[in-house]
């Protein structure tokens, strides 16, 4: 078994359209859905939302801590949450990123876990 990072990435907008009574219900069952196949699967082993909106940005520059409240404004999505899988293989973490609602709005990455290196 291999363990991945799902990580979720959403344009800014996504948040308006999460805001939203109709809309963002929507959306809501569609996460619902999406994390209940795959706990079904027996394949999600960790994760969280996130809320990026109110994320702060720390930058040392010159020895001197720069704090930008917020998310990082050089990036085109936000980082909304993740998930922990342990599947068998690199493309069924492929196959279940595909099928996250932020796949189709924004993207997902599929990290893979390494050993820990210990000294």
């Amino acid at each position: 078994m291999m363990e991945f990072v799902l990580a979720f990435q959403e344009p800014h907008n996504a948040y308006e359209i999460h805001a939203d009574p109709l809309k963002g219900q929507q959306v809501s069952l569609a996460w619902k859905q999406y994390m209940g196949a795959m706990a079904a699967a027996g394949v999600m082993r960790d994760g969280t939302q996130l809320d990026p909106r109110n994320a702060s940005t720390v930058r040392v520059r010159d020895g001197q801590r720069q704090v930008q409240d917020g998310p990082s404004r050089e990036g085109h999505a936000l980082f909304g949450g993740y998930v922990v899988i342990n599947v068998e293989t690199r493309q069924e973490a492929l196959n279940w990123a595909e099928r996250s609602p932020s796949s189709s709005a924004g993207y997902t990455e599929v990290i893979p876990f390494l050993p820990i290196i210990r000294a």
